[in-house]
């Protein structure tokens, strides 16, 4: 079981000495929703008597089980891409489908699964612990769904405890969120940020461009750097687009790339009030005077695109554009 952040340890065990049956982690992505969602989890599970105080040993039969993703008594309630990226088993079902290619694994938490959900919070608990579903992201369950958790969560059987962690809670039925105690994420500071990435093996000189570029958020920089985005690489991401090079970025999604443009214009409007920039060092963002009107529709643009940066009609062309227009945009006269 791999340790908590100190940031993330804290508030674990102030959740765990909260009552209740239902849980909701919301903030912004990069945060540690579900390392947090899986701690609460893995305590409410542990067989040691004092896991609701310090958190689970990750020792005992239940830690063990849950850290091979074998827990009887926990059901993880996730779309389909995320249950195999993170290495949790399919349902019998949704695997024979997916490899006799009748369907690709699904982006959204489907009804079946909550089907399965709700059945399983109604069964006896295996290991007299009692149970425990997390859902994770929240935000991914469609109406339907969403509506078969409510009764669930309006009437929930004696010894289920849910947790919901979500990166967009504005999404979730507003029913959803007031049958639930809510959480919001605790952003580190930046020195305990810093250490924290150092001892993921990150150098304290990449580690502090890399936690400006993803916003203060340190979960955010190791998805980036496994993405592959180098300190090199951000640094000249500004300059890249000055010239509208598409090539910068042929190894990344478009939301990936989205998301960058999105940074960029963001400081592009600090950098005409002389604000402090957020995301990049100044020295890597070039000298430029454009309208805030111009860069404001730009950044509306970019919010529109992200809606369907993961269904792209075809992402070589999506990149093209997107790269032309960051041209014309940033070598546009004042």
């Amino acid at each position: 079981m791999n340790a908590l952040a100190p940031w993330l340890r804290q508030q674990n065990l102030s959740l765990l000495s909260q009552q209740g049956h239902a849980w909701l982690l919301q903030g912004p992505s990069g945060l540690g929703q579900y390392a947090l969602a899986s701690a609460m989890v893995s305590a409410w599970l542990c067989e040691s008597p004092n896991a609701l105080i310090q958190g689970a040993c990750g020792q005992c039969g239940s830690c063990h089980a849950l850290s091979v993703h074998t827990h009887a008594d926990l059901f993880v309630l996730m779309p389909e891409t995320i249950l195999l990226e993170l290495g949790w088993p399919l349902s019998e079902k949704a695997q024979s489908e997916i490899d006799n290619k009748s369907r690709k694994p699904s982006k959204e938490i489907r009804i079946d699964a909550m089907r399965d959900a709700i059945e399983f919070s109604q069964r006896t608990n295996a290991r007299g612990r009692g149970k425990a579903v997390l859902v994770f992201p929240a935000e991914r369950m469609n109406h339907v769904t969403a509506n078969a958790l409510l009764k669930t969560l309006e009437e929930p059987p004696g010894d289920v405890k849910f947790v919901l962690a979500t990166e967009a809670a504005h999404q979730l039925l507003p029913t959803i969120r007031s049958r639930c105690l809510i959480h919001t994420m605790i952003w580190p500071s930046t020195s305990e940020a810093l250490t924290w990435l150092e001892s993921q093996g990150i150098s304290n000189d990449d580690s502090i461009t890399m936690l400006k570029a993803a916003g203060g958020r340190p979960d955010e920089v190791l998805r980036q750097q496994t993405l592959g985005q180098s300190v090199k690489w951000w640094s000249q991401f500004p300059r890249a687009m000055l010239s509208g090079d598409a090539s910068f970025c042929a190894d990344f999604p478009p939301s990936e790339v989205i998301d960058a443009l999105q940074k960029l214009c963001h400081d592009l409007m600090m950098q005409q009030t002389q604000a402090p920039l957020r995301y990049f060092n100044e020295a890597d963002l070039p000298k430029l005077k454009i309208s805030s009107a111009k860069l404001s529709a730009w950044f509306k643009r970019l919010a529109q695109a992200a809606k369907t940066s993961e269904h792209p009609f075809n992402a070589g062309l999506m990149l093209e554009a997107l790269c032309s227009e960051a041209r014309e945009i940033m070598n546009s006269p004042s």
